[in-house]
C-alpha cells in the first residue's frame, strides 16, 4: 500500500510523536509498504511562537496538493492539526477523498497552560478539525474517554512500542552520583509540570535529561538539580538505565513512550494517576501512581527492576504498526479522479 503520512511534526524535531512516527514508518516499511512522509522540512517554515525548535510551514496548500498529486496515495493519515495537517484535510474534503487522523497532543490544555485561552474552546476546534477523519486514532483507553467526555466521535486505538533492543538493563556506574538517582526524561517545557519534580525533598540526587524553553529557568531555580541537555541513541538509553526511580510528573501527556522506555531498562516510575501512566503503568509492579509525587518515588524505589523489564516487552512496535495498518481507511482508484467540487470546503 501506497501511505500518505502528513505531519508537522517531523525530523529534526525530537519528541514522542516523531518518535512513534519514524518507528511506525520503519515497521511499515519492512512490511513491504511505501510510505511518503509531507513534513515542514518540505516547505518553508517560521519558528512556533513560544517554542522556537519547532518549525511550521507557511501557506503549504499549493506545495501540498502537488505532493499528494504525484504520490497518488491508496491512503492518507493526517498525524497532527497545525498549518500541514489543516492543508491535507482541506485536500481530501475538496476530493472527497476519506482520510484519518491520530490525537497525539493535549493541545487544549498546553494552550491553556501557556495563554488565557480556555481548555473548551481549542477542545471544540480540535473536535472539529477530527469530525471530517473516517477514523481518529488515539494511544489508550483513558484518552479515548477524554475525548468521548468532550464529543469526539469514530475513535480507535492505536498503542506504541519500545526499543527493547536499545533500552536495555545496564551498569548503575554510568552515573556517579549520590544514590539514589531520580531522573526525568524529555522536552523541558512548562507542560511537563517540571516544578512538582523538581520541588520534592529526595534523597540522593536529580537528573533532567532533555531540552526546551523552560530549561534556562529550571536551571536557575535549582543549582542543585543535573541537568544533562538533550542525549539520543546509546547515550540516552545508558542515562535511563543508570537511574534508580523514573519520576514522570506530566499530567498533560497522551501516552508517554519514556515510561516504556525507562520500564525497559528496568527502572520503575512515579507518576500522577492521569491519562497516559494509568494506562501503561502496573500499579505497585512497575511503577507508584499517587497524587503525592514523592511519597509515589520513594515507594517506586522499592519495586523489582525484573518486572518492569518483562512489562516492557509487552510493547511492540510491529504490533502498533498491524493497528494503525487496519485503521487507515484505504481510497478507491476513483475517489483518487474525482475531486469534489471546491466549493464543498469552503467552510474549513
Amino acid at each position: 500500500m501506497r501511505i500518505a503520512l502528513v505531519s508537522d511534526a517531523w525530523e529534526p524535531q525530537i519528541n514522542g510523536v516523531v518518535t512513534t512516527l519514524k518507528r511506525t514508518c520503519a515497521e511499515l516499511t519492512a512490511l513491504g509498504h511505501t510510505v511518503e512522509v509531507i513534513g515542514p522540512d518540505r516547505f518553508r517554515t517560521v519558528p512556533c511562537p513560544g517554542y522556537r525548535s519547532i518549525r511550521l510551514a507557511v501557506l503549504p496548500g499549493r506545495r501540498l496538493t502537488q505532493l499528494l498529486d504525484g504520490l497518488t496515495p491508496e491512503a492518507i493519515h493526517i498525524a497532527t492539526e497545525g498549518p500541514l495537517g489543516q492543508a491535507a484535510r482541506r485536500y481530501c474534503l475538496k476530493r472527497g477523498l476519506d482520510f484519518t487522523t491520530a490525537y497525539h497532543t493535549q493541545f487544549p490544555e498546553y494552550l491553556a497552560l501557556r495563554t488565557p485561552i480556555p481548555a473548551r474552546w481549542t477542545y471544540a476546534a480540535v473536535r472539529r478539525f477530527h469530525a471530517a477523519a473516517a477514523r481518529t486514532m488515539v494511544a489508550t483507553a483513558s484518552q479515548q474517554t477524554v475525548l468521548e467526555e468532550h464529543g469526539f466521535g469514530h475513535l480507535v486505538r492505536w498503542s506504541r512500542g519500545v526499543d527493547t533492543t536499545l533500552f536495555r538493563p545496564r551498569e548503575k556506574s554510568f552515573l556517579l552520583a549520590p544514590r539514589p538517582i531520580a531522573m526525568y526524561v524529555g522536552r523541558v517545557a512548562v507542560e511537563k509540570n517540571l516544578d512538582a519534580f523538581l520541588a520534592l525533598d529526595l534523597p540522593g540526587s536529580k537528573f533532567v535529561v532533555g531540552d526546551g524553553p523552560a530549561l534556562p529557568s529550571l536551571r536557575a531555580r535549582y543549582p542543585t538539580v543535573r541537568f544533562t541537555g538533550f542525549k539520543h541513541g546509546e547515550e540516552l538509553a545508558q542515562h535511563l538505565a543508570a537511574a534508580d526511580v523514573f519520576v514522570f510528573p506530566s499530567r498533560t501527556d497522551t501516552f508517554g513512550l519514556v515510561l516504556l522506555e525507562a520500564m525497559a531498562c528496568g527502572v520503575p516510575v512515579a507518576a500522577f494517576p492521569v491519562t497516559g501512566p494509568k494506562d501503561v503503568i502496573q500499579p505497585a509492579v512497575t511503577g507508584i501512581l499517587h497524587e503525592d509525587l514523592g511519597r509515589a518515588t520513594l515507594q517506586a524505589l522499592r519495586l523489582e527492576p525484573a518486572a518492569c523489564v518483562a512489562h516492557a516487552r509487552a510493547y511492540s512496535w510491529r504490533n502498533a504498526t498491524l493497528q494503525f495498518l487496519a485503521n487507515l481507511a484505504p481510497l478507491k482508484h476513483s475517489e483518487l479522479t474525482a475531486p469534489a467540487p471546491v466549493q464543498d470546503a469552503a467552510c474549513y
